[in-house]
């Protein structure tokens, strides 16, 4: 009887343990990560794709997210007339398949403080060596662009700079301030030149009208003196039927005197 109950204990035991190596021999990755394989110290090559995998039971599974992040640093540097400048900026990345398995060996699964803050800060750095306080503060897009490009060639394929975001540009206030104020210099004589510029135009226009009006009038003048009938015609057309009128005659005394009313024109 004693014997059948250890064999009923072995078997139940056998049965249990079997239990647990089957279900650690199943492993399943959520989606927007892959699975690091690691087993008694050794590291598969082969990352685990979103899904159920069967595994060592022995292994051990890390999961390395391959969705993009945005993770923000703090770079101190100096401008091309030595003023001191504090840029925020913000990093989108991510990590590509083929990279996982190196950066969970390498970087512990954790690439940003150890492998990108610190070429975009130094990209950061020397974009801005190039550029003075003032184009820094005015050319966020340059700058944004060309640390982007050094940024890139510095991390190489290992991840994946999907683009990068200034926050903020922070200069002394005494900076600030003289930087506001030429600004306004520069609004204002921008505003000056425009109203220079309206003047001058508003000048040539009326010179361009007085020239055509004089000329308007110097051929009137000129046609009329060819053709005085002209004038006796204007005075015949314009007459209104009822007070006296005289055409024409010049200095020898009227040419044409119409009646004084439309009944003596009629008779």
């Amino acid at each position: 009887m004693l014997k059948y109950r250890v064999s009923f204990f072995v078997v139940l035991t056998l049965v249990f343990v079997g239990l647990i190596i089957l279900g650690k021999s199943y492993h399943t990755v959520a989606p927007g990560f892959r699975g690091v394989q690691v087993t008694f110290g050794e590291v598969s090559q082969h990352p685990l794709t979103e899904g159920l995998h069967f595994i060592n039971p022995f292994s051990s599974v890390e999961r390395i997210s391959v969705r993009q992040r945005t993770d923000t640093t703090l770079a101190s540097a100096f401008s091309s007339d030595l003023q001191s400048v504090q840029i925020r900026v913000k990093v989108l990345h991510r990590i590509p398949e083929t990279s996982v398995v190196e950066i969970f060996t390498k970087y512990q699964g954790e690439h940003f403080e150890t492998l990108i803050a610190p070429r975009v800060q130094e990209a950061v750095k020397e974009v801005t060596a190039l550029l003075s306080a003032e184009q820094i503060a005015k050319s966020r897009e340059e700058v944004k662009q060309k640390a982007l490009t050094f940024s890139r060639k510095k991390v190489g394929d290992l991840l994946v700079l999907e683009d990068l975001v200034i926050e903020d540009v922070g200069l002394s206030h005494e900076l600030q301030k003289a930087i506001e104020a030429k600004m306004v210099q520069e609004q204002e004589a921008s505003r000056a030149r425009f109203v220079q510029l309206q003047a001058e135009t508003e000048a040539q226009t009326a010179i361009v009208r007085a020239k055509g009006e004089a000329e308007a009038l110097r051929i009137r003048g000129e046609a009329l003196r060819q053709n005085p009938q002209v004038i006796e015609m204007n005075l015949v057309e314009k007459w209104n039927g009822v007070s006296p009128l005289v055409v024409g005659g010049g200095v020898q005394g009227p040419g044409i005197i119409l009646p004084l009313d439309k009944r003596a024109a009629a008779k």
